[in-house]
């Protein structure tokens, strides 16, 4: 929808693709859909949810058996993102390098994106 021909809408690591992968398979699932929603103190907030039938409209990136759908109204707000999965002693969970972020609160749950990109949604 929002694409460059050749170009994936997102880039995932090989930490993210292999956690995504063992996700779909534990359950059945066909991906993880990626999104983003009102909310936070920032604004926005990232959404996932696991997915049983894939949409047309989603943007679909696949890595070694990972399968990521951007939902369409998030595919603006998500292209050029790279998806990690990190793992720390007090945490591990997917991680989120967004270029189109412009803000975030302090404990990095929401986010804000610039005005002109916003005001498109």
């Amino acid at each position: 929808m929002f694409g460059i021909p050749g170009k994936q809408a997102v880039s995932i690591t090989p930490k993210a693709a292999a956690k995504i992968a063992a996700l779909m398979e534990k359950d059945g699932h066909k991906g993880l859909r990626i999104g983003v929603k009102k909310g936070g103190c920032a604004g926005m907030e990232y959404t996932m949810d696991y997915v049983t039938e894939v949409d047309p409209l989603d943007e679909v990136v696949e890595l070694d058996g990972a399968r990521v759908m951007i939902a369409p109204m998030a595919q603006m707000f998500l292209f050029g993102t790279e998806i990690d999965y990190e793992t720390s002693l007090l945490e591990s969970g997917f991680k989120f390098r967004n270029p189109n972020v412009v803000d975030a609160c302090g404990c990095g749950e929401s986010i804000k994106f610039d005005d002109a990109i916003s005001a498109k949604a």
